[in-house]
């Protein structure tokens, strides 16, 4: 075991992603409040303190699993979905619903596949959590794609959704890497070939090649920016975003928010991908506005 892959060390880099998380998440959800709407234009933040909606809440569970498991337990998993959940932070009606039905005692396998009439969900909700498991494998990025799907299926048994998951985890492996986070065109090419062919996987394609655009609002007007909530129409956009400013997570944030759409959850995939990179920690001041990290997610192994 090397240094960068002890359990210690993996919690370390997967606690300072979902602080990243959590941020983006928080800080974008507070210009879904229309008196915000002039501060967003000026790239200013309101006073805080900024509350995390259910992205960080899912994310914290991924890395308790993590911290005890040492990889992705279904089960476990399921059932701390179930026993974390809270109704009021802005979970979608379906996913409501059937957490509720595992703390009764249903079955999540059964719960997740039926899903929108047996199709599965294909909604980015199993990307927006899944940032600290890339980070956690940050020495095995193919690892990481693998353990993002299985956690995917414990909500999400759609393609598609399972694909958005595993392309955030990629980018955040990626990022993460412990010789250092490669530039923006390589880390969208790993990331596109550890997925299997898809819409994310096209629209990950068409977001390498407009790298080169300085315009977000044209590039989510090509990609989508999660107003549609699925996986596809939010996942290329954000890992774009991202991999236009590795290492500098303000710049990421706006150019992010500023698009509109699924603004926590875009802010929140982007803000984990950017924060498991060394050089891409959140503005302090940020972190202090933000509500702390749920308690239950532990700190140490």
């Amino acid at each position: 075991m090397t240094a960068d892959s002890s359990p210690d060390v993996r919690l370390d880099r997967a606690l300072a992603c979902l602080r990243g998380l959590s941020v983006g998440d928080a800080l974008g959800s507070q210009y879904f409040v229309p008196v915000n709407y002039p501060l967003l234009k000026r790239r200013e933040v309101p006073s805080g303190p900024w509350q995390w909606t259910d992205d960080t809440e899912m994310a914290g569970s991924v890395v308790a699993v993590l911290a005890v498991h040492h990889r992705i337990d279904q089960d476990a998993l399921a059932r701390s979905f179930a026993e974390h959940h809270d109704f009021d932070r802005g979970y979608g009606p379906a996913v409501n619903r059937m957490l509720r039905l595992v703390r009764e005692g249903g079955d999540w396998r059964e719960l997740a596949a039926a899903l929108f009439k047996g199709q599965g969900s294909w909604g980015n909700g199993a990307a927006m959590r899944i940032a600290p498991l890339g980070a956690w494998y940050a020495d095995d990025p193919e690892q990481a794609t693998h353990q993002a799907e299985i956690s995917a299926y414990t909500t999400h048994q759609h393609r598609e959704g399972v694909v958005g998951a595993m392309a955030v985890a990629a980018a955040a492996a990626f990022a993460a890497a412990p010789d250092g986070t490669p530039g923006a065109e390589a880390l969208l090419d790993g990331v596109i070939d550890l997925v299997p062919k898809s819409a994310v996987g096209a629209g990950l394609r068409r977001a390498r090649d407009m790298l080169d655009y300085d315009d977000p609002g044209t590039v989510a007007a090509v990609l989508g920016c999660g107003r549609r909530t699925t996986a596809h129409d939010t996942v290329p956009f954000a890992l774009w975003s991202a991999a236009r400013s590795l290492g500098d997570y303000e710049q990421a944030f706006w150019a992010t928010a500023q698009v509109g759409g699924d603004v926590d959850t875009t802010c929140a995939i982007v803000g984990g991908v950017i924060a498991a990179g060394k050089a891409g920690t959140p503005p302090t001041e940020w972190v202090e506005r933000t509500e702390p990290l749920p308690h239950w997610v532990p700190t140490s192994i």
